[in-house]
């Protein structure tokens, strides 16, 4: 989960037209074409489709959901647009910057009410991000459904998957990442995708204060202003090896899209059929 507190900015908000324009113009070749690149590669999206846009109102969704209406624009592919946000049980204050941010940005918004800041408070008031996460993608999931969606988008972009990649290091003992699309668990006929994973956070947060746009991470209720240490340890970790290696968060990704099979001390799948380097090793001799 992300930091709770929202991104102020200094400026007055641009008007729709600039905030958009900028999107295909200012921003294309940090923002636009890595969107669209990440759609291509990993074929996120078939004609028929119908997506639905989870917002949450912080910076990421806000952007992913004005990208897919520019790519909306060029019609390219046949396929429809759902703006689905969840309230968990927002203050006041972060459900009408929810609204206000949605209307002033064009973004017809289907807003979806739960009581999950509630039952995480009761059950998992210590640790709640990990439970919190599980609890709304369910719910996304359903809601998605209910509206005849196909697919449900998140807005996860480049940091979050090389800070992901280096927590499961860490403090799981196993490499394993975000990936851009992927069926979901315990719900029929609906995929997850990831169309926002090319995309840098700081090409994100350029393009928010650009706009002039004050966007929610979380509006947490449950733990205030407290972030994930992890994530912010991770953060700071991949800072200070950039001063030596600037480009190290580009090969942090680039090492789970390079992982050579014949140099790995063991596999699995979901947990289950777990491979020991010396089977990997008869297999390899075999193949001689």
């Amino acid at each position: 989960m992300q930091s709770c507190q929202t991104i102020l900015v200094e400026k007055p908000r641009l008007p729709l037209e600039d905030i958009e324009k900028s999107i295909s113009k200012t921003y294309k070749k940090d923002i636009f074409v890595p969107f669209v690149k990440a759609i291509n590669e990993y074929e996120l999206i078939a004609p028929g489709d119908k997506i639905a846009v989870a917002m949450s109102g912080g910076k990421d969704s806000l952007i992913m959901a004005k990208l897919f209406q520019e790519l909306k624009k060029h019609n390219k592919i046949d396929f429809e647009l759902v703006f689905l946000s969840m309230d968990p049980g927002f203050l006041p204050v972060n459900r009408e910057l929810l609204e206000s941010n949605a209307d002033y940005l064009g973004i017809p918004l289907i807003i979806k009410e739960s009581e999950i800041f509630d039952v995480i408070g009761k059950i998992a008031k210590e640790n709640p991000c990990y439970m919190c996460a599980r609890m709304r993608r369910g719910f996304l999931y359903k809601a998605a459904l209910d509206l005849g969606c196909n697919k449900l988008a998140l807005g996860h972009h480049f940091n979050d998957v090389i800070e992901t990649t280096l927590m499961n290091m860490f403090y799981n003992g196993k490499f394993m990442t975000m990936v851009p699309k992927i069926e979901a668990e315990n719900f029929e006929n609906i995929e997850l995708i990831r169309p926002m994973m090319f995309i840098k956070e700081h090409d994100i947060e350029r393009w928010i204060k650009h706009s002039g746009i004050q966007a929610m991470n979380c509006g947490c209720t449950v733990v205030a202003e407290k972030t994930s240490s992890k994530r912010r340890e991770i953060k700071a970790l991949i800072e200070t090896l950039k001063k030596d290696q600037p480009d190290v968060d580009q090969l942090i990704f680039n090492s789970a899209t390079n992982v050579n099979l014949e140099a790995i001390l063991g596999y699995h799948q979901n947990h289950q059929n777990k491979v020991h380097f010396n089977q990997i090793y008869l297999e390899r001799r075999k193949q001689k």
